[in-house]
């Protein structure tokens, strides 16, 4: 991915700097905010084709809305529509009268117009991949974009471009499973299998021991693109069948963890953009310190990018206002047991270690 002019001039001027991020311009969280409008406009309008209504649910105390209709068989079905708020309700309101053609072409210029102002973009090839899912409904049934993905599109919606050059290939993807209760517990069906393969790009599942789709997609032409599949641990610890989703899911450890509090962000590419699931912010960078002492000797690189993520992620958040989210959400971590303690003070010590200067926004 290439930096935009913004950020390469911030960095020439700045190349000894220790900052991790530099803020968007006005217009760039412009741009973005009238993007994230746009798509969830057409998000609203796809339902027009399912006789149904929108619903308020309450998970967590936190309020959500959902669109409830009957499928083809007659069973009732929630898709997820996102966090209730003022806006979420307006554009339902105007839903009837939206032309769904022109919404597309000005989605495209309108992701253009945010990539041109500093906002950061993915690469096309796994934006296809990203969409394709989005539109068979992937992310309506409660899939989650984690990783770099996640990360990028966290930068747009905090309003900052991150400086981080640590990004990697793969496309991480997580699901709830069965064991947890999340914000997104849509129960749409879909085949995720088809969803890929209706994009023809080679990507073919590594095949569980069961038989079952596995919970990795590889093209063996095109090793840089890798798709993986994941779900909280269970206490077989073993891969969970999800025949909603078409998939067998690979199980983390303290995964629950990022999918508690949900939000949504814009994913932006130079073929347009669109609106995913990603884990909040503040429960990311929790998570990252989480797992940090998790990974083995030979994925340092990887290890140390999980701390240049949370690290950037912290000082964004702190100095933005946001540091009560970072507290209830740590404090969430050292409430859960010794083990989550002791991993979490371990991260803490990595990430002080590399990045002194963020001892005031980790007390």
């Amino acid at each position: 991915m290439k930096s935009s002019y913004y950020t390469k001039n911030y960095m020439y001027n700045n190349h000894m700097s220790k900052d991790l991020y530099v803020p968007l311009s006005l217009s760039a969280q412009s741009a973005y905010a009238e993007l994230q409008d746009e798509l969830r406009i057409q998000s609203i309008d796809r339902f027009r084709a399912l006789p149904g209504s929108f619903h308020r649910q309450q998970q967590k105390g936190k309020p959500y809305i959902y669109y409830g209709y009957r499928d083809i068989d007659g069973t009732g079905r929630m898709a997820y529509v996102g966090p209730e708020d003022k806006r979420v309700l307006e554009l339902i309101e105007k839903h009837q009268v939206i032309k769904s053609a022109a919404l597309h072409d000005k989605i495209k210029k309108q992701a253009k117009s945010a990539e041109a102002l500093g906002c950061a973009i993915t690469l096309t090839k796994h934006f296809r991949v990203i969409n394709r899912l989005e539109q068979y409904g992937f992310f309506g049934a409660g899939g989650v974009l984690i990783g770099t993905h996640a990360f990028l599109a966290m930068g747009n919606m905090l309003g900052v471009h991150w400086l981080s050059s640590q990004l990697t290939m793969d496309v991480d993807f997580a699901h709830a499973g069965k064991n947890v209760s999340i914000a997104l517990g849509a129960n749409v069906k879909i085949s995720v299998h088809d969803a890929l393969n209706s994009l023809e790009m080679g990507l073919l599942p590594i095949t569980e021991f069961s038989g079952k789709t596995g919970a990795q997609y590889r093209n063996p032409q095109d090793p840089e693109l890798r798709l993986d599949f994941v779900t909280p641990q269970t206490r077989n610890g073993g891969p969970i069948a999800m025949p909603e989703l078409g998939l067998t899911l690979e199980c983390l450890k303290f995964m629950e963890f990022s999918l508690i509090n949900v939000t949504q962000a814009v994913l932006i590419s130079r073929e347009g953009a669109c609106i995913v699931n990603i884990p909040s912010p503040e429960r990311y960078a929790v998570h990252k310190l989480i797992v940090y002492g998790e990974r083995p000797i030979q994925e340092r690189v990887k290890a140390n990018k999980d701390l240049g993520q949370a690290a950037a992620i912290f000082k964004a958040m702190f100095e933005n206002g946001q540091a009560n989210l970072i507290r209830d959400a740590w404090s969430d971590a050292l409430s859960r047991g010794p083990g989550w303690k002791r991993r979490l003070n371990q991260g803490r010590a990595a990430l002080l270690k590399q990045y002194p200067e963020l001892l005031a926004f980790t007390q």
